[in-house]
C-alpha cells in the first residue's frame, strides 16, 4: 500500500518537473540576454549575437518542456489544480518575460522609454491570456484558442528578433520589430479564435497528407531553420486576424441583407 502511494507521488512530481525545467531555461533565457546586452554595449557584435541566440533556443526548449508537462500529466492521470498554476507561472517566465527581456535588449532599449513599456506590456498582457486561459477553460470549443496564445507570441517574437539579428536589419526595421511586440501584445488579450492543433485527425484518409507534410515542414526548417519557422509562425498570426476580418464584414453584409 505504502509502495503505491509512494509511486502515485512520484508520478505526480513528474509533471511537475517539466514545468519546473521549462521555468528554469526560461531564466536562463534572460541571462542569456543580459550577457548579449553587455557584450553589445562592450562591442562585441559576434559574442553578443551568440548569446542572443542562445536565449532564442532556451524559450524554444522550454517550448518543448510545456508540451510534455500536459501531455504526461494526461497520460498519468496526475492533472491537478497545483500543476496548472504552477504550469502558468512558469509560462510568464518562459514566455513572457524571457521574450520580452530578448526584445528589450536587442531593439527595445534603443527607443528609450517607449521600449522600456512595450516589453513590459508583453508581459502584462502575456499574464492576463494566461489567467482568462485558466478561467475560460471549458467554456468554449477545444478546437480553438480564444486570442494569441502566449507560447506563439514568444516563439514569433524572439525569431523575427533572431531575424533581425541574422540579417542586420536597418533602423527601419527596427520600428517593425516594436510595432510587432506591441500586435502580438494586443492579439494576446484579444477575442481573436486562433485553431488548435491539440486534437489533430490522424485517420487514414488524412494520415499520408499530414506525413508528407509535417515531413516537408521539417525539411524546409532543417534547411533554414530562422527563416522558415518565422514563416510558418508568422502565417499562423496573420491567418487569425485575416479569419477575424473576413468574417466581421461578412457578419455585417448578412446583417445589412437581413434588414
Amino acid at each position: 500500500m505504502q509502495d503505491n502511494q509512494h509511486k502515485l507521488q512520484l508520478m505526480y512530481i513528474l509533471p511537475n518537473l517539466f514545468t519546473a525545467a521549462s521555468a528554469f531555461l526560461g531564466i536562463i533565457s534572460i541571462i542569456a540576454s543580459v550577457r548579449g546586452y553587455i557584450a553589445a554595449s562592450a562591442g562585441l557584435v559576434e559574442e553578443a549575437n551568440g548569446y542572443f541566440f542562445k536565449a532564442i533556443i532556451y524559450i524554444v526548449l522550454s517550448l518543448f518542456l510545456d508540451g510534455l508537462d500536459g501531455r504526461v500529466a494526461r497520460l498519468t492521470k496526475t492533472t491537478s489544480k497545483f500543476g496548472v498554476e504552477f504550469d502558468s507561472l512558469a509560462d510568464i517566465i518562459a514566455f513572457g518575460v524571457a521574450p520580452a527581456m530578448l526584445f528589450y535588449f536587442t531593439v527595445g532599449h534603443s527607443f528609450g522609454r517607449l521600449g522600456s513599456l512595450v516589453a513590459a506590456l508583453f508581459v502584462v498582457f502575456g499574464a492576463i491570456r494566461l489567467a482568462r486561459f485558466n478561467v475560460m477553460t471549458g467554456t468554449y470549443e477545444p478546437s480553438v484558442f480564444i486570442g494569441l496564445p502566449i507560447p506563439t507570441a514568444a516563439i514569433v517574437s524572439a525569431f523575427w528578433v533572431g531575424l533581425s539579428l541574422e540579417y542586420d536589419f536597418t533602423r527601419s526595421a527596427e520600428w517593425f520589430l516594436l510595432f510587432l511586440q506591441i500586435l502580438l501584445s494586443v492579439l494576446m488579450v484579444s477575442n481573436i479564435r486562433y485553431p488548435s492543433f491539440k486534437k489533430i485527425d490522424l485517420k487514414k484518409a488524412h494520415f499520408l497528407r499530414i506525413l508528407v507534410g509535417l515531413t516537408v515542414a521539417f525539411s524546409v526548417i532543417y534547411i533554414y531553420p530562422i527563416e522558415a519557422v518565422t514563416a510558418l509562425m508568422s502565417v499562423y498570426v496573420s491567418y487569425g486576424i485575416i479569419r477575424y476580418v473576413f468574417m466581421r464584414c461578412k457578419n455585417k453584409k448578412n446583417q445589412k441583407e437581413s434588414e
